[in-house]
């Protein structure tokens, strides 16, 4: 399960909608050993486009060594889709296979095809694909 604060929750849809046109990425962390996320760290999409997402190296590796000192575990990654549903693609199986061969990382997904954002969380493993619930909490 996949545990946000209303306040994490508007950052990650406020970045997908402030990458328009392009998909917007980042990564959400939580204290190591808990499931409630706390923070989420925006990401450049180094690819800029509305078609694939790839967070940049350099700020990844910067996202990486903040969560350490702040005593957070990297959790998940979260893209936008700019006009699909918020189910991966062929394409971002490929790349969580690649990113975390282990499938210990989350993948949310939020969909602004629609006026209303939907936001939806997976865990991709082995090229399996398994929704995971959702619980945004005050």
């Amino acid at each position: 399960m996949l545990r946000l604060s209303d306040e994490v929750y508007a950052q990650v849809i406020a970045h997908a909608l402030s990458g328009l046109p392009n998909e917007a990425c980042g990564m959400l962390a939580a204290p190591v050993g808990e499931e409630q996320v706390t923070r989420f760290f925006p990401v450049r999409n180094a690819a800029e486009s509305s078609q694939i997402y790839r967070l940049d190296d350099a700020e990844y590796l910067q996202v990486e060594r903040t969560a350490d000192d702040e005593g957070l575990a990297l959790v998940a990654v979260m893209h936008s889709h700019t006009h699909t549903t918020a189910y991966p693609s062929p394409t971002d199986v490929r790349d969580a296979t690649a990113f975390d061969p282990f499938g210990a990382l989350l993948y949310v997904i939020v969909s602004l095809k629609d006026p209303e954002p939907a936001l939806r969380c997976y865990r991709i493993a082995d090229g399996a694909i398994a929704e995971e619930p959702v619980a945004v909490e005050g």
